[in-house]
């Protein structure tokens, strides 16, 4: 299986030597449900996007420090593939940005969340169960680093997992469209990294309780399976 990886950020040198960049994570996180699986980075954020939306057997777009509301040549045109993607339906999943991206895309919102930062590990309440979320969970919780949110779902989407601070924090469209707002690639110790440099942004309060929720178990790999299951079931129908 041929995966794609839609990058839209890249991480900072600062931080590369904890768990490398965007691409690296993503790879780990594959690699460790299926070794097999070829992942292959498109540098969307410097311009650079497949030829055609079937290029790869899926799609995975990263998140990133940009808005998808900023209204960016290379956002605008990466979310000009995503419709072609959809049209196509070739399986995509998109992560915090890449979920975001979905409802921007597609005819949803997203927006600044009214409550502010969601940070740190934060469970999820499974709304809407799928056949591919194997193993079935009734929650799931992840690292969350996030100011915006979906506020207004595409047509025809639906809600699969909601949190209290973000009530759409995993979205289906159709049957071939996947948004999750957390961060199933991030390990604690990046984001441990991030919230020390944001404590101005996030606040004193906020960061010290995110910082203190990353002691707590998370459902990274479980989520990781749901990902590879999801990519598998649709590429297998489509070809």
């Amino acid at each position: 299986m041929r995966i794609g990886l839609l990058e839209c950020d890249h991480v900072s040198e600062r931080y590369a030597p904890i768990a490398g960049d965007y691409d690296d994570m993503f790879t780990a996180m594959v690699a460790e449900i299926d070794p097999d699986a070829e992942v292959v980075a498109y540098d969307a954020r410097n311009g650079v996007l497949p030829s055609r939306p079937d290029e790869c057997d899926g799609w995975l777009c990263t998140g990133s420090s940009a808005s998808v509301y900023d209204g960016d040549p290379w956002i605008e045109a990466l979310a000009a593939f995503v419709r072609d993607v959809h049209a196509a339906r070739v399986p995509f999943v998109g992560i915090c940005f890449g979920h975001q991206l979905i409802a921007h895309a597609l005819g949803g919102r997203t927006e600044r969340a009214a409550a502010g930062w969601g940070v740190g590990a934060l469970a999820m309440e499974i709304i809407t169960e799928a056949p591919w979320m194997t193993p079935p969970l009734p929650s799931v919780t992840l690292l969350y680093s996030h100011q915006d949110q979906v506020t207004e779902l595409p047509p025809g989407g639906r809600v699969l997992a909601s949190a209290p601070h973000c009530p759409v924090a995993m979205l289906a469209l159709d049957d071939d469209v996947v948004g999750i707002q957390a961060h199933p690639e991030f390990g604690a110790p990046y984001l441990h990294a991030l919230l020390e440099d944001r404590v101005d942004r996030i606040g004193e309060e906020g960061t010290k309780a995110a910082l203190a929720s990353l002691a707590q178990p998370t459902d990274e790999q479980a989520v990781a399976q749901w990902i590879i299951a999801f990519v598998r079931s649709r590429a297998r129908v489509q070809g």
